[in-house]
Formats: C-alpha cells, sequence, structure tokens
C-alpha cells in the first residue's frame, strides 16, 4: 500500500496527527489494513495528503507505542496482529525502445503513455510463475465478473487509493470501459434516458446511443454540470467525469457534488456513472476523492482502467455496482464469458497485491510530471497561445490559440509536416455547430512524447500560426 484516502479537516479541534492516527487505527482494528501490510512511508504521506513529515511521524509513533504497527529497519511500517488487544472482536528499470512505430513524426495523442519504465522483468517473472505452476484451473472458464482474487486486490485498491467504499462481490471485470457500459446498459435496461457532458469521451457517448439510450447534453461552466439544467432535462442517468473531466480537464467541486448526489438520490432508479479514467494522475494539491466515496444512498456506479496507469493493451477495467443492482447483474449478465484472459488476471493480482503496481504508478507519477512540467513551460513561451486549461492532471492539457487561424487548418498543416495534433471540436457530440471557443482550441496529449518530441511538434505549431 503506498496511498490512504485520509479526510483532514484543517478546522476540527482535534490535531491533524490524531486524526491520521485514529484512521489507521480504526482500520486496523476492522481488518480494512491487513495484519502484515505495509503502510505509505512518512516521507510520502505528508507529500500525499500535503502537510509536514513530522505530522505523520508523530501519529506513527504514537501507533507504533501502542502496537498498532511495526517498523521493520529499511523496509518501513507495517500493520500488527492485534488480536491481543481485540479480543473477542471481528479481526527504476529502464528498458530500450524501438522507435514508435506511427505514421507521424511527433504525435499529440491523449492516449499515447510512456512505456519505456514498465518493470518488463517483473511481469515477465510473474507470467513465467503463473504458467510454472502447472495449474490446470488456469484454463479452466473462470467467473464471468473476474477472478475472486483480482476483484479482491482492485476492491482494496480503490478503497485506500480513492476513497471507494465497495466488497469484493460488487466488482466486476471487462476488458475496455465499453464493454462495462453495455453490460451495465443490460442491467439497467434499455430505452434509458441519459445526459451527458458536452464534449465528452465520445466512446461512452456511442456505446450508451447503440444501446436505444436516449441521449441529451448537458451545458457545463467552468466548475462542469449545471444542476438547472439536469433538473429541467430529467434524465434516469447521468454520466460524469468529476475528478478529471475528459477533455476539458475540469475538477468538480464539493458543493456540485454534493448537489448531484442529491440529485440521484431525490428518485428512485436514478443512477451516476462515475467514470474515474486518468485519477491516479495529479500534479498539484491535495488527492481528490472520487465520487463514490460521498455517496450514502447507493447511487454512484464506478468505472476505472487500468488502461493509463499500466497501458491500453492490457484491457483490463472494473466497474464498481451498487448493492441494489447486483439481483439485476446476476440475473442478465452473469451468463456471459468473462472478456478477460485468466492469465492476465494472475498475473494482474499478482502485480497488485504484491506492491509492484504502487511502485510503478509512483514513479509514472513523478515522469508525467516532468512531462507536464516541460510542455508547459514550453508553451508559455509561445506568443501564439492566448490561454492554457486542463493543466495539472492526467495526460493532455488545452491550449486557446491567440490567432485568426482555425484548428482545422493547423491540424491540416501539421499533418504535412509530420505532425498531429487534435482540435477540442474532434470531441464534441457529433452533428452540433461548434463554437468559435472550439474552433480555436487545440488538445495536446503529452504522455508518450519526450522532450524532443515536444520542441518539434511545437516548433511546427508556431511556424503554421505565424507563416
Amino acid at each position: 500500500m503506498t496511498e490512504l484516502m485520509i479526510h483532514l479537516d484543517a478546522n476540527s479541534k482535534k490535531p491533524l496527527y490524531e486524526q491520521i492516527y485514529d484512521y489507521i487505527r480504526l482500520h486496523i482494528a476492522d481488518g480494512k489494513i491487513s495484519f502484515g501490510e505495509k503502510l505509505p512511508s512518512t516521507r510520502f504521506l505528508s507529500k500525499y495528503l500535503q502537510i509536514s513529515r513530522s505530522t505523520v511521524e508523530l501519529a506513527y509513533s504514537q501507533l507504533l507505542s501502542e502496537g498498532y504497527i511495526e517498523s521493520k529497519p529499511s523496509r518501513g511500517y507495517y500493520a500488527s496482529d492485534i488480536s491481543g488487544l481485540y479480543f473477542g472482536k471481528k479481526q527504476k528499470q529502464e528498458v530500450f525502445m524501438p522507435p514508435k512505430s506511427r505514421p507521424f513524426l511527433v504525435d499529440f495523442s491523449p492516449e499515447e503513455n510512456e512505456y519505456a519504465y514498465f518493470p518488463y522483468n517483473i511481469w515477465r517473472k510473474i507470467s513465467k510463475e503463473i504458467l510454472s505452476a502447472n495449474d490446470p484451473t488456469l484454463f479452466t472458464a473462470g467467473p464471468s465478473a473476474g477472478e475472486w482474487e483480482l476483484r479482491s486486490a482492485i476492491c482494496n485498491y480503490l478503497y485506500h487509493a480513492r476513497g471507494v467504499n465497495v466488497n469484493t462481490e460488487q466488482i466486476v471485470v471487462g476488458a475496455g470501459n465499453e464493454y462495462l457500459l453495455l453490460l451495465l446498459a443490460q442491467i439497467l435496461g434499455r430505452q434509458k434516458k441519459a445526459a451527458m457532458e458536452n464534449p465528452t469521451y465520445l466512446r461512452a457517448y456511442q456505446t450508451l446511443l447503440n444501446m436505444n439510450y436516449d441521449i441529451h447534453l448537458l451545458n457545463t461552466d467552468e466548475n462542469g454540470i449545471c444542476m438547472d439544467e439536469l433538473y429541467r432535462l430529467h434524465p434516469d442517468i447521468v454520466y460524469t467525469m468529476p475528478s478529471h473531466q475528459f477533455p476539458m480537464g475540469t475538477v468538480m467541486p464539493m458543493k456540485l457534488r454534493m448537489e448531484l448526489l442529491h440529485w440521484s438520490a431525490e428518485q428512485k432508479g436514478r443512477y451516476i456513472i462515475e467514470d474515474d479514467h486518468d485519477s491516479e494522475f495529479r500534479y498539484k494539491g491535495k488527492p481528490i476523492p472520487s465520487l463514490q466515496s460521498y455517496d450514502v444512498n447507493d447511487t454512484v456506479i464506478y468505472l476505472g482502467t487500468f488502461s493509463k496507469s499500466i497501458s491500453p493493451a492490457i484491457r483490463v477495467s472494473y466497474m464498481a455496482l451498487p448493492r441494489q443492482l447486483l439481483k439485476s447483474y446476476d440475473t442478465k449478465c452473469s451468463f456471459y464469458a468473462s472478456t478477460v484472459p485468466k492469465e492476465q488476471q494472475r498475473a494482474l493480482t499478482i502485480f497488485l497485491e504484491q506492491g509492484y503496481f504502487a511502485r510503478y504508478l509512483n514513479k509514472m507519477r513523478k515522469i508525467y510530471k516532468g512531462k507536464h512540467d516541460l510542455i508547459l513551460s514550453l508553451l508559455k513561451q509561445e506568443s501564439w497561445v492566448d490561454t492554457i486549461y486542463g493543466d495539472y492532471a492526467g495526460m493532455h492539457l488545452l491550449v486557446k490559440l491567440h490567432t485568426g487561424q482555425t484548428t482545422d487548418v493547423i491540424i491540416e498543416e501539421a499533418k504535412k509536416k509530420g505532425v498531429r495534433v487534435y482540435g477540442l471540436a474532434e470531441y464534441m457530440i457529433p452533428g452540433l455547430p461548434h463554437t468559435k471557443e472550439t474552433k480555436q482550441t487545440l488538445l495536446l496529449g503529452y504522455g508518450g512524447l519526450s522532450e524532443a518530441e515536444m520542441k518539434m511538434g511545437i516548433a511546427c505549431i508556431r511556424n503554421i500560426v505565424l507563416e
């Protein structure tokens, strides 16, 4: 474990160190932090929670003195066996990568990741061990919702990293978010009325459209969804990305989150689909808990994926269903075969449980932050850049142009020079008129780019805009 989603209240009379102490003590006592589980280092947790390291050290010192945790030299802090305290209670490896096989010299795709730092040897070792076990069950059909061990590992990760409060049986694993949305449309029933932001993740829009959903578009402002619009439309379902809206990069404020949850609780059968696709990567401020972590009425359907944090090729996404939808899932979808190979599920389980994923994710946060800071500094030097927004999270940002040229012209001219850039207009719902804002805003992904490629691509745009 490297993360703990601790909600600290700076206005509370209880000191911050005591809030941390209480959180960890209670979670060890009720088994949510299991015996032998490694805790985040004091350095990491202080940085993650944006507080002083001495505050975390004070909390750990108290837990240590009372026997809730133990310290192992040069290894860190681990949860202790507290059965004696609670009688009767429920207990950088870098790999050379060949040149990218793509038709452009530079591609500002928001879907590209950096793969040079992936721990290939570890994944290879895990896969070899799985195959060497000669376990015949590896080739049998598994549960439609995914292997229990993987679902349990995902459940544990989501609780500590995103505050998602569900049990293992509520997790459904599938090959991509689109597949899970197809299942969800069958669980909820067809011909529902759904509301989505515009622009949005078009694959989700197209998937729901293909399931005969009546889709209505929500007007948005700098905070996200306009609630007046939501009440006017009276949808059954709202699809949203509150922690980092794609492509706008908007972070939904707490007040709006509470209003949205209040809306879903007002009427039986209303649900919120929370797509938390790249929440792992945030480069400024405190971690933002999921919307689901505040849901007390069981109305949020949580979607996540390993496409950004590991690779889109791994094709593993997950859905956390409200308890009230489990019976519908069992009745309508449990007969489907699992869409993720069992070997891959077992490899990912070990990758998660043995801490490899946490270490890799920690490394990639630093690498993507470096890329983010670099492209931001490069763009701020350009005279044709009017406004940069959607930054400090994810792997792309938006650039409003200070030029009379439209993004369509820039995109076409850049293609001729071997550079692929994207316009915000490409992520608008098809068939609707575009505003001047969308026609003059570029979307630039940087996750898969080197420093040289960033400089080359930005120079290409500069030459087109200023010529």
